[in-house]
């Protein structure tokens, strides 16, 4: 299979933490989202012009969930847990994050270089902080559920964003985003979009 991802795409990483979940070998073909030419170059790949993209023969595979998706159904469901309950729920957070936290995507950008903490955080932001603490609570500890899985791929890009900008979450929350930032598979994906920056 072979993965388009993009530089600085958070979806892009994450798509890539669940291929690994997945014990997925995946060939990585990086676009820079810099260049004035990405989109045609990533519709070489992908109609929509967005990255990931997930190529296996005929087949393309786009957005993240439904790479996510895709990548739990070929590795019998490895990425989601057991028990039906959870998930409906995990499906549901991952939903959630992919739709919201539009103040926290606008005033807080994904960057892998040092960045000002946040020096004020409105009234916006703050909410969907409390909606984001509430999610972390649900955590079983050390994952969101039984063992790592397609919440933890999700959430732990947003947890590493928290903390560049200085935020950080208290109580069993917190426990939680330290918990995602100190899990290795995450460690080795920020090192991965590294290099597909210094490319």
């Amino acid at each position: 299979m072979k993965l388009i991802v993009g530089t600085d795409s958070t979806w892009s990483l994450r798509a890539w933490i669940c291929g690994q979940l997945a014990q997925i070998n995946l060939e990585i073909h990086v676009v820079d989202l810099t260049d004035v030419e990405y989109k045609s170059k990533i519709l070489t790949y992908s109609r929509t012009g967005l990255v990931p993209a997930l190529i296996e023969g005929d087949l393309v595979v786009h957005d993240s969930l439904a790479i996510a998706e895709y990548f739990n159904e070929y590795s019998d469901g490895i990425l989601y847990p057991k028990l039906n309950n959870e998930r409906a729920l995990a499906r549901s957070l991952c939903s959630e994050l992919h739709s919201g936290f539009i103040n926290l995507r606008t005033h807080c950008p994904f960057s892998l270089d040092r960045v000002k903490p946040l020096s004020e955080i409105n009234s916006d932001i703050k909410n969907e902080l409390t909606r984001i603490e509430s999610i972390f609570e649900l955590a079983q500890l050390p994952f969101m559920f039984d063992s790592a899985g397609v919440v933890d791929a999700f959430y732990s890009i947003l947890a590493f964003r928290l903390n560049s900008y200085g935020i950080k979450l208290q109580g069993k929350a917190g426990t939680y985003q330290e918990s995602l930032l100190n899990w290795t598979t995450l460690q080795q994906s920020i090192e991965l979009a590294q290099s597909w920056k210094n490319k």
